[in-house]
């Protein structure tokens, strides 16, 4: 199991995954469901450093995005100091990995490095299962909030609640 970067060509790849995802969210019939994503805000991503996969045998079994600043989502509490993942994809063939729990781990040894407090992420709607599976890769669960402004934001954010987690590697 290696993660690194992501690079430009794997781009249709990362995109496929997306794709995967966004089936796999509609089948559910209960959940939010993923949009078509814009191209170029992953390019920049892949550009600036922040889109990651998790190769097994060089084939990328889950990729996923980081930012340090998400102001529209986390609103005040983006003044902290965080490491904000997005867009976890795991391909399905290695769905059940736990994959959530290997990116928090190399999430937290990112933070510490980086000097950060939090390990955030987020999640439409009210998904139970998604919950209580962040949960017990060591998230706590802030709860459901509707946001003030989603204006620059994928659309599927525009449709449900958000549901925030953090780590607090300060009591971690």
């Amino acid at each position: 199991m290696t993660i690194k970067n992501s690079s430009i060509s794997d781009i249709d790849e990362i995109f496929k995954q997306y794709l995967l995802a966004s089936q796999y969210q509609q089948s559910k019939k209960t959940v939010i469901v993923w949009p078509n994503f814009d191209r170029k805000m992953v390019e920049t991503e892949i550009e600036e450093k922040r889109q990651f996969q998790l190769l097994i045998a060089g084939k990328i079994a889950c990729v996923w995005a980081i930012t340090f600043s998400d102001p529209q989502i986390w609103e005040e509490r983006n003044k902290d100091r965080a490491v904000y993942i997005h867009r976890i994809a795991t391909n399905p063939e290695y769905r059940g990995n736990n994959f959530v729990g290997t990116i928090v781990q190399w999430a937290k040894t990112l933070a510490l490095k980086e000097g950060l407090q939090f390990i955030r992420l987020d999640t439409l709607g009210e998904n139970k299962k998604l919950i209580t599976h962040y949960k017990n890769v060591g998230f706590d669960f802030l709860g459901l909030f509707h946001l003030k402004d989603t204006s620059n934001l994928p659309e599927h954010y525009k449709k449900a609640a958000v549901s925030l987690f953090e780590i607090n590697l300060h009591r971690a």
